[in-house]
């Protein structure tokens, strides 16, 4: 059995009270993960640098509108 087969016969096998605080610490960790791989893409890529410069230019150039 591999270790994901594992947890997720762990996870199945959880009582309601424990399956919703393993929820809301898996919850916790997408969501810690998600803002250190964001994080590293702004510090390490140029993509997000020329996306707002794209989109400044284009308001500048009177291409956009209000929301």
């Amino acid at each position: 059995m591999s270790k994901l087969e594992q947890i997720e016969k762990s996870v199945a096998e959880l009582e309601a009270e424990e399956f919703e605080a393993f929820a809301l610490w898996f919850e916790k960790l997408q969501a810690a993960r998600w803002d250190q791989q964001f994080e590293h893409d702004a510090r390490n890529s140029q993509a997000l640098d020329r996306l707002a410069d794209k989109a400044l230019k284009d308001h500048r150039a009177g291409r956009t509108s209000r929301l």
